[in-house]
């Protein structure tokens, strides 16, 4: 009888930036205001609608005061939960800073939603305060046990954040102690990989490791200097914003200059006036820049640095915005708000850039371990083989809020993330998405990617937005069909669409039906809500159903 074969080590890939050291004890506040002496008199937070400026010095006691006006006035303590209902805003960031030294979770939600999603996000958070704007307050007036701080003025029956402002500052002194590097500091809310949405835990130590991952050591992976000025067009409900503008841009000590909502014409005046030097973007609002010809009358020619992120970003549209924006290093980065949330970032944004190739999404962060797992077998494969993508290191979540059954399914025993995202470390350590493992579309076996026909689609000229989804079929278990937002003015037929893609896919990836509608679903991350499209198809759209 022959001798066993030893076991298959596992192929795990790490940066190829070298590891650094992050402090595991400070809280989040302390952290990106660290360097607080030599920068205070330096812009902080531009309010893009007034142009008033706050200094780092100005933003550090003004978050002081509003944590003492917290304690005193709602009394806020260690561990209460208080929800951001705000829309992009320089008291979105204070009030954030404030909480995390209270060592009070801050659970932000998108003042978009009905007041019943909210309603039932309060409840599973715990919030006991929330912070809103005049206009969203008749949402959560009926909140039993919540007080409600209104920014502006108007809000009847609500504290004023202005008033929570006035406090003196030197009174939140001894909520500093109360926040522990171990103590959750934000609490966004996810679907994962599956289900429905779940408080994400994300801790003073794991926010910490995740920016210093990005923007600190002598060749930051991120490199935002002192002297950028940074755009916040994205919201700051979303950990994107939240991590990788906000808390990344204080940490570096750029400005960043706040924009309530974005609009076109409005950001690209923004970036003149304040001479922008990053344009963080999602994918919808890099395809309404790449289609348009607003671009070619504005002055842009001060961004230096274009950051995608939210959804993966094809070849094709990154080829159309190189064009329109030649000056601009562009990039993307690639991350999930249960992994702290970035797992990769394009090297071209390092201090000491590398080139990278158009679609891929970067290489995996310093001090972190990634692995690429077969879906079926939960083997590790090698370099050029997809399977899910999964991450370990200090910056992932503690897990879901009350939810252990669920952290269980996306954090194995030894302490990997399984994204649910399909992908692969190509030779030169690139990781390239190729969808998400239940977006997959199942044609007779074969896997089809929806994001590679969506790439294809909306690098038409004729097109301004597409989604691809599986529609069931007998005969073949599920065949691709596309949704379908035509360009103004375009008189593209179906036909012309499938020939079109066609002519660029094997056979089993050719779209068999195609739907005209206004809009694509999409979160605010810029992701597309493909179950909602399923949803349509499974509801019988077209017939008697509209989207």
């Amino acid at each position: 009888m022959g001798s066993l074969a030893p076991p298959r080590a596992e192929t795990v890939f790490r940066s190829t930036l070298p590891d650094i050291a992050i402090p595991d004890h400070l809280p989040l506040h302390d952290y990106v205001l660290e360097r607080l002496a030599a920068r205070r008199d330096r812009a902080c937070l531009i309010d893009g609608a007034t142009g008033e400026t706050l200094t780092f010095s100005d933003v550090d006691l003004i978050s002081r005061r509003v944590a003492a006006g917290m304690r005193a006035a709602l009394g806020v303590r260690h561990g209460a939960t208080v929800m951001l209902l705000l829309p992009n805003c320089v008291e979105f960031a204070l009030a954030f800073l404030a909480c995390s030294r209270l060592g009070a979770p801050a659970t932000t939600a998108n003042p978009l939603h009905t007041a019943p999603e909210i309603a039932k996000q309060a409840a599973a958070s715990g919030a006991t305060v929330v912070v809103t704007e005049p206009a969203f307050v008749d949402k959560v007036r009926g909140l039993a046990g919540v007080a409600v701080v209104a920014t502006g003025d108007g809000a009847e029956g609500c504290v004023s954040f202005s008033d929570l402002s006035a406090y003196a500052a030197d009174d939140a002194d001894d909520g500093l102690a109360a926040a522990a590097s171990d103590d959750v500091v934000a609490l966004p809310y996810s679907s994962g990989t599956t289900g429905l949405p779940k408080g994400v835990m994300l801790s003073h130590r794991g926010l910490v490791t995740s920016v210093a991952q990005l923007v600190d050591g002598d060749n930051p992976h991120l490199h935002f200097r002192e002297d950028d000025v940074i755009l916040c067009v994205l919201p700051m409900v979303h950990v994107y914003s939240l991590h990788s503008i906000l808390l990344c841009g204080m940490r570096a000590g750029a400005a960043i200059v706040v924009m309530k909502r974005f609009d076109t014409l409005r950001m690209f005046e923004l970036v003149k006036r304040h001479a922008i030097t990053v344009l963080p973007l999602v994918l919808p609002i890099a395809v309404e820049i790449a289609k348009g010809d607003a671009i070619d009358r504005h002055d842009l020619s001060s961004v230096r640095m274009v950051i995608s992120g939210g959804a993966p970003m094809g070849k094709e549209l990154q080829d159309i915005l190189r064009a329109k924006l030649p000056r601009a290093v562009l990039g993307q980065g690639y991350g999930m708000t249960e992994a702290g949330p970035v797992l990769s970032m394009c090297m071209a944004f390092a201090k000491e850039p590398s080139p990278v190739k158009s679609g891929a999404c970067g290489t995996v962060v310093r001090n972190a371990e990634l692995k690429i797992m077969d879906p079926e077998t939960g083997m590790s494969l090698t370099r050029n083989q997809p399977g899910e993508i999964c991450i370990r290191g200090n910056q992932l979540m503690k897990g879901y809020l009350n939810n252990p059954e669920a952290t269980a399914e996306t954090i194995d025993a030894e302490g990997w993330l399984h994204t649910g995202d399909i992908g692969y470390v190509d030779d030169d350590d690139e990781i390239f998405i190729v969808d998400r493992l239940k977006e997959l579309i199942k044609y007779k076996g074969f896997q089809v990617a929806p994001a590679e026909l969506e790439a294809m689609l909306i690098a038409h000229p004729g097109i301004a937005d597409a989604a691809a989804v599986p529609m069931k079929d007998d005969s073949c278990g599920e065949v691709p069909v596309a949704f379908v937002v035509t360009s103004h003015g375009s008189e593209i037929t179906e036909d012309e669409i499938k020939q079109y893609v066609a002519k660029q896919v094997v056979y089993y990836k050719r779209l068999h039906k195609i739907f005209f509608v206004d809009a694509i679903p999409k979160a605010p991350s810029g992701k597309i809500l493909r179950k909602d499209l399923r949803a349509k198809l499974a509801s019988g759209f077209p017939n008697g159903s509209s989207c």
